[in-house]
């Protein structure tokens, strides 16, 4: 197929020249919101949650047990993501699974945190149950951020091509994030400095015992600060130690 350029030089020009509104707003809107004629502006959150050390795994011959290993986590990690009415855009790069929250509230990043966690104690259990069928472990790291972002409907206009594009530092930052994770010494779950400030505002707020903060590491790289800690759900990881039993 050739492209047509002329045509393709009236519909870039049709772009630059038409009205687009940008709004600015707390919250992002669901898709149905979204058009080719308008953007928003609000305070967004992303988790990624990366697997260590996947070309390892992905080159390993048995690739029955490499299917099955990352089908489940893909599979559990997704229902944990997933499920809230402030979620807009869940999916899988490559090894990562990742999920993009509209965060107006600061309780939101609280609760998008929790799920943090539970990803974590999940991980436990996931290879407690591949020990079990004699596959390898795995580990992840897990990103969390947030920031205010510009969202777009981007894609082809007429050609059902088309998705959102997250500008900003909250998606980039956390995907850095989960690359850190469960590597060099730093623990699981890795957040920005904001997201931790906000976390422990909440914690806080909510308990009477403030040493919650004693759960973060702080460590650099490249000389930027990040936070990170192995936290897990203490119901969750007690049922896992006892022997999921059902």
């Amino acid at each position: 197929m050739l492209y047509d350029y002329k045509e393709g030089k009236k519909r870039v020009n049709e772009i630059l020249n038409n009205k687009l509104e940008v709004i600015k707003s707390d919250s992002i809107p669901s898709d149905d919101n979204f058009t080719f004629d308008n953007s928003y502006y609000g305070w967004v959150t992303a988790i990624f949650v990366d697997i260590r050390n996947s070309s390892e795994l992905f080159s390993k011959e048995d690739s029955v047990m490499v299917s099955k290993i990352i089908r489940s986590f893909t599979s559990e990690i997704i229902e944990i993501l997933r499920g809230e009415n402030n979620l807009r855009e869940i999916g899988i790069r490559g090894d990562c699974v990742y999920a993009v929250y509209t965060s107006p509230k600061e309780q939101n990043e609280y609760d998008l945190y929790v799920k943090c966690c539970y990803i974590n104690t999940f991980m436990k259990m996931l290879n407690k149950l591949l020990s079990q069928k004699g596959f390898s472990n795995i580990e992840a790291g897990i990103g969390l951020a947030t920031a205010q972002e510009l969202v777009i409907k981007a894609g082809r206009y007429g050609s059902g091509i088309n998705n959102k594009v997250w500008i900003g530092d909250a998606v980039t930052t956390a995907s850095n994030l989960s690359s850190l994770g469960n590597k060099n010494g730093i623990g699981p779950i890795v957040v920005s400095e904001s997201s931790r400030s906000i976390i422990l505002k909440i914690h806080n707020k909510n308990n009477d015992n403030n040493d919650y903060e004693n759960f973060f590491e702080e460590s650099y790289n490249n000389y930027e600060k990040i936070y990170h800690c192995d936290r897990v759900m203490t119901e969750f990881n007690s049922w896992i130690d006892k022997g999921m039993k059902i």
